[in-house]
Protein backbone atom coordinates (compact mmCIF):
# COMPACT_ATOMS: atom_id res chain seq x y z
CA UNK A 1 0.00 0.00 0.00
CA UNK A 2 3.02 2.32 1.04
CA UNK A 3 4.29 1.38 -2.59
CA UNK A 4 1.22 2.82 -4.26
CA UNK A 5 0.96 5.86 -2.60
CA UNK A 6 4.56 6.67 -3.31
CA UNK A 7 3.84 6.11 -6.83
CA UNK A 8 0.72 8.15 -7.12
CA UNK A 9 2.57 10.95 -4.86
CA UNK A 10 5.51 10.70 -7.65
CA UNK A 11 2.98 10.66 -10.35
CA UNK A 12 1.30 13.53 -9.26
CA UNK A 13 4.94 15.61 -8.42
CA UNK A 14 5.97 14.46 -12.37
CA UNK A 15 2.97 15.63 -13.77
CA UNK A 16 3.26 19.42 -11.69
CA UNK A 17 6.47 19.86 -12.81
CA UNK A 18 5.50 18.94 -16.46
CA UNK A 19 2.42 21.72 -16.71
CA UNK A 20 4.47 24.45 -14.64
CA UNK A 21 6.60 25.16 -17.64
CA UNK A 22 6.66 28.07 -18.54
CA UNK A 23 8.17 30.94 -21.26
CA UNK A 24 8.91 34.40 -21.09
CA UNK A 25 7.57 37.16 -23.63
CA UNK A 26 10.29 38.83 -24.92
CA UNK A 27 12.97 36.10 -24.69
CA UNK A 28 11.29 32.86 -26.04
CA UNK A 29 8.51 34.56 -27.77
CA UNK A 30 7.38 37.94 -28.29
CA UNK A 31 3.97 38.82 -28.05
CA UNK A 32 2.22 40.90 -31.20
CA UNK A 33 -0.26 43.46 -30.91
CA UNK A 34 -3.05 41.24 -32.56
CA UNK A 35 -5.94 39.46 -31.47
CA UNK A 36 -5.59 35.11 -30.91
CA UNK A 37 -7.65 33.27 -33.15
CA UNK A 38 -9.43 30.38 -32.00
CA UNK A 39 -7.54 27.61 -33.94
CA UNK A 40 -4.46 25.61 -32.90
CA UNK A 41 -2.78 27.42 -35.86
CA UNK A 42 0.91 27.57 -36.59
CA UNK A 43 2.19 29.19 -39.76
CA UNK A 44 6.11 29.51 -40.45
CA UNK A 45 7.37 32.16 -43.64
CA UNK A 46 10.25 30.57 -45.62
CA UNK A 47 12.16 31.43 -49.13
CA UNK A 48 13.82 29.33 -51.30
CA UNK A 49 16.37 31.74 -51.55
CA UNK A 50 17.34 31.94 -47.64
CA UNK A 51 20.22 30.01 -46.59
CA UNK A 52 18.45 29.48 -43.05
CA UNK A 53 15.39 28.21 -43.90
CA UNK A 54 17.64 25.55 -46.09
CA UNK A 55 19.50 25.05 -43.16
CA UNK A 56 16.03 24.91 -41.23
CA UNK A 57 14.33 22.98 -43.23
CA UNK A 58 16.83 20.42 -45.30
CA UNK A 59 19.90 20.29 -42.93
CA UNK A 60 18.00 20.09 -39.21
CA UNK A 61 14.54 19.04 -40.58
CA UNK A 62 13.47 21.43 -37.50
CA UNK A 63 9.77 21.76 -39.17
CA UNK A 64 9.10 17.98 -40.05
CA UNK A 65 10.40 16.68 -36.44
CA UNK A 66 8.45 20.00 -34.33
CA UNK A 67 5.56 19.01 -36.18
CA UNK A 68 5.78 15.56 -35.12
CA UNK A 69 6.23 16.80 -31.53
CA UNK A 70 2.76 19.47 -31.87
CA UNK A 71 -0.44 18.00 -30.41
CA UNK A 72 -2.66 16.22 -32.68
CA UNK A 73 -5.39 19.05 -33.89
CA UNK A 74 -2.39 21.74 -34.74
CA UNK A 75 -2.34 23.47 -38.16
CA UNK A 76 0.51 24.28 -39.67
CA UNK A 77 0.90 26.10 -42.84
CA UNK A 78 3.82 27.34 -44.74
CA UNK A 79 4.00 30.29 -46.57
CA UNK A 80 6.69 31.62 -49.07
CA UNK A 81 7.98 35.39 -49.01
CA UNK A 82 8.50 37.68 -52.09
CA UNK A 83 11.53 39.17 -50.05
CA UNK A 84 14.19 37.82 -51.54
CA UNK A 85 15.91 37.01 -54.83
CA UNK A 86 15.18 37.91 -58.32
CA UNK A 87 12.65 34.69 -58.81
CA UNK A 88 11.27 35.00 -55.63
CA UNK A 89 7.90 36.34 -56.38
CA UNK A 90 7.61 33.18 -59.56
CA UNK A 91 8.81 30.76 -56.03
CA UNK A 92 5.84 32.06 -54.28
CA UNK A 93 3.48 31.59 -57.18
CA UNK A 94 5.30 27.95 -57.61
CA UNK A 95 4.92 27.43 -53.86
CA UNK A 96 0.47 28.57 -54.23
CA UNK A 97 0.86 25.74 -56.97
CA UNK A 98 2.37 23.40 -54.54
CA UNK A 99 -0.27 24.09 -51.96
CA UNK A 100 -2.81 23.83 -54.71
CA UNK A 101 -1.73 20.15 -55.55
CA UNK A 102 -1.34 18.87 -52.34
CA UNK A 103 3.04 18.62 -53.42
CA UNK A 104 4.24 20.59 -51.04
CA UNK A 105 6.24 17.96 -49.22
CA UNK A 106 7.36 16.66 -52.76
CA UNK A 107 8.65 19.89 -54.20
CA UNK A 108 10.35 21.60 -50.93
CA UNK A 109 13.26 19.73 -51.35
CA UNK A 110 14.30 19.32 -54.99
CA UNK A 111 13.43 23.08 -54.80
CA UNK A 112 15.85 23.67 -52.11
CA UNK A 113 18.32 21.59 -53.65
CA UNK A 114 18.29 23.41 -57.58
CA UNK A 115 17.88 26.47 -55.69
CA UNK A 116 20.59 26.71 -52.92
CA UNK A 117 22.95 23.58 -54.59
CA UNK A 118 22.93 23.39 -57.48
CA UNK A 119 21.51 26.77 -58.46
CA UNK A 120 20.12 25.72 -61.43
CA UNK A 121 16.55 27.45 -61.14
CA UNK A 122 17.07 30.69 -63.28
CA UNK A 123 14.19 31.26 -64.62
CA UNK A 124 10.47 30.09 -64.19
CA UNK A 125 11.06 27.01 -66.71
CA UNK A 126 13.24 26.18 -64.35
CA UNK A 127 11.06 26.42 -61.56
CA UNK A 128 8.68 24.36 -63.96
CA UNK A 129 11.19 21.69 -64.18
CA UNK A 130 11.19 21.05 -60.84
CA UNK A 131 7.77 20.54 -60.34
CA UNK A 132 7.87 17.74 -63.38
CA UNK A 133 10.97 16.04 -61.46
CA UNK A 134 8.49 15.50 -58.24
CA UNK A 135 6.03 14.03 -60.28
CA UNK A 136 3.86 16.85 -61.41
CA UNK A 137 2.60 16.27 -65.11
CA UNK A 138 3.41 19.26 -67.38
CA UNK A 139 -0.20 19.77 -68.52
CA UNK A 140 -1.32 20.08 -64.39
CA UNK A 141 1.29 22.48 -63.90
CA UNK A 142 0.40 24.64 -66.17
CA UNK A 143 -2.95 24.70 -65.29
CA UNK A 144 -2.44 25.17 -62.28
CA UNK A 145 -0.24 28.38 -62.70
CA UNK A 146 -2.82 30.04 -64.17
CA UNK A 147 -5.77 29.05 -62.13
CA UNK A 148 -7.85 31.62 -59.91
CA UNK A 149 -6.81 29.44 -56.96
CA UNK A 150 -3.10 29.42 -57.34
CA UNK A 151 -3.17 33.43 -57.74
CA UNK A 152 -5.69 33.14 -54.54
CA UNK A 153 -3.09 31.66 -52.45
CA UNK A 154 -0.29 33.66 -54.02
CA UNK A 155 -1.69 36.83 -52.80
CA UNK A 156 -2.72 35.32 -49.67
CA UNK A 157 1.24 34.60 -49.20
CA UNK A 158 2.09 37.86 -49.99
CA UNK A 159 -0.66 39.30 -47.72
CA UNK A 160 0.43 37.37 -44.68
CA UNK A 161 4.08 38.78 -45.35
CA UNK A 162 2.60 42.11 -45.07
CA UNK A 163 0.07 41.58 -42.40
CA UNK A 164 2.92 40.32 -39.73
CA UNK A 165 4.71 42.96 -41.40
CA UNK A 166 7.54 40.49 -41.84
CA UNK A 167 11.15 40.96 -41.07
CA UNK A 168 13.08 37.82 -42.00
CA UNK A 169 12.72 34.43 -42.62
CA UNK A 170 12.31 31.82 -41.46
CA UNK A 171 9.83 33.06 -39.20
CA UNK A 172 6.83 31.12 -37.14
CA UNK A 173 3.76 33.05 -35.54
CA UNK A 174 1.43 30.91 -33.45
CA UNK A 175 -2.49 31.69 -33.09
CA UNK A 176 -1.71 34.88 -35.00
CA UNK A 177 0.02 36.23 -31.78
CA UNK A 178 2.95 34.82 -30.61
CA UNK A 179 6.03 35.16 -32.81
CA UNK A 180 9.35 32.79 -31.76
CA UNK A 181 12.14 34.17 -30.56
CA UNK A 182 14.90 32.31 -32.62
CA UNK A 183 17.74 33.64 -30.57
CA UNK A 184 16.00 33.03 -27.56
CA UNK A 185 15.82 29.59 -27.61
CA UNK A 186 18.51 26.67 -26.29
CA UNK A 187 21.28 26.43 -29.14
CA UNK A 188 23.47 24.06 -27.40
CA UNK A 189 22.17 21.16 -29.96
CA UNK A 190 19.74 20.71 -32.35
CA UNK A 191 17.97 18.08 -29.53
CA UNK A 192 17.49 20.90 -27.37
CA UNK A 193 16.62 23.38 -29.80
CA UNK A 194 13.82 21.35 -31.76
CA UNK A 195 12.80 20.07 -27.88
CA UNK A 196 12.60 23.51 -26.42
CA UNK A 197 10.76 24.55 -29.98
CA UNK A 198 8.19 22.25 -29.59
CA UNK A 199 7.44 23.00 -26.17
CA UNK A 200 7.47 26.42 -26.62
CA UNK A 201 4.63 26.04 -29.66
CA UNK A 202 2.60 23.51 -27.33
CA UNK A 203 2.86 26.31 -24.46
CA UNK A 204 1.49 29.39 -26.74
CA UNK A 205 -1.29 27.03 -28.16
CA UNK A 206 -3.00 26.75 -24.91
CA UNK A 207 -2.73 30.70 -24.78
Amino acid sequence: MKNIVLILIISLVLASSASAVQFTEGKEYICLNKPATCEAQVLEFFSFDCQHCYQFEQVYHISSNVKKLLPANTTVTKYHVNCLGPLSKQLTQAWAVAMALGVEDKVSQLMFSAVQNTQSVQTPDDIRMVFIKAGVSPKEYDWAWNSFVVKYLQRQQENAAIDFQLRGVPAIFIKGKYMIKNDGLDMRSIDLYMKQFSDVVTFLLTQ
